[in-house]
């Protein structure tokens, strides 16, 4: 249960403890993005919005016969009425909702990142742009050496600094100095950690490296799994996007989401600004993230249980 989207994933979790995805859904949300500057408060008609969702995701879940774990993220763990949101999709639906704080969050998609591609071994920066968050995890042999959440995110920074979605010159300046000095606060974000492979995930990322994937082939990829992208490149994309002043301009840029149109300029200037902190020449692209890091970690716990009764 994202800040920008929910996403349902349904799995077959077979006798080896490895698990196949029969069936998902996404829908795009945008909570915490009606009151205020900052996700503190999750309004009335969010909530309704999101207990119709989670209704339908509930149905989906009884037609495969389905245990439902459902984790929250950066906009309901913020939320001042967190507990009532909590309360409310659970009298709903029959859902138990955990919101989990950003590390826990940068474990879990480290999880899952490990089963998109052959990484285990390697020392790797993960990194994950999110509606309300970004998330960067240093790993090796499924070891985090830190793990750090930041309050930048797409939905959330086009919230800050761009009224309904459109750009000006002063709004991209404050908004590229507050992600910098988001960066700069955290000690763990340098560009002096050694890694082999710098790998993103998530909504902004996966759809910035479908637009560059067009750019080269003039076809679109059905996967954009293991695909990588040059630091030149995403520059060359950030620019391009905010030449565009509003989400109708973006969407005249071939492979662009109609639904990322509005957000990306914030996604692409996180992007572009963590490129520059860890000086990094490039990005391999994880579709695995928290969702598939979640199946992983509820099926370990599953055989946790199992041991322990046996």
């Amino acid at each position: 249960m994202g800040t920008n989207s929910f996403h349902l994933i349904i799995v077959q979790v077979k006798s080896d403890g490895s698990f196949k995805i029969i069936d998902r859904e996404r829908e795009v949300i945008r909570l915490g993005s009606h009151k205020g500057k900052e996700f503190t408060w999750i309004s009335e008609g969010e909530i309704e919005k999101a207990i119709d969702v989670l209704s339908d995701f509930a149905k989906i879940a009884q037609f495969y016969k389905a245990e439902v774990r459902a984790i929250a993220t950066s906009a309901i763990r913020e939320a001042k009425n967190k507990g009532e949101f909590i309360d409310r999709v659970f009298e709903a639906t029959g859902i138990t909702v955990e919101a989990v704080d950003g590390r826990t969050e940068a474990e879990l998609i480290y999880l899952g990142v490990q089963h998109a591609l052959d990484v285990y071994n390697k020392r790797i920066l993960c990194v994950d742009i999110g509606g309300g968050s970004t998330e960067f995890l240093l790993g090796e042999k499924g070891i985090s050496e830190f793990s750090e959440s930041l309050k930048i995110g797409a939905v959330r920074l086009s919230k800050m600094f761009f009224p309904d979605y459109h750009l000006t010159i002063s709004g991209i300046d404050m908004c590229r100095h507050y992600i910098i000095d988001k960066l700069n606060s955290n000690e763990n974000l340098h560009a002096h950690h050694n890694f082999e492979i710098a790998v993103g995930s998530s909504g902004t990322i996966v759809a910035a490296a479908s637009i560059i994937s067009f750019r080269r082939t003039g076809k679109f990829k059905k996967s954009m799994n293991g695909f990588t992208f040059s630091a030149d490149e995403i520059f060359d994309l950030t620019t391009d996007v905010l030449k565009c002043e509003s989400p109708v301009d973006r969407l005249f840029i071939e492979g662009m989401e109609i639904k990322r149109a509005d957000i990306i300029p914030a996604g692409l200037l996180i992007l572009s600004e963590v490129f520059n902190k860890f000086r990094l020449k490039e990005m391999t692209v994880s579709e695995n993230a928290l969702r598939e890091g979640i199946i992983i970690d509820t099926i370990s716990k599953m055989e946790e249980m199992k041991s322990v009764i046996n």
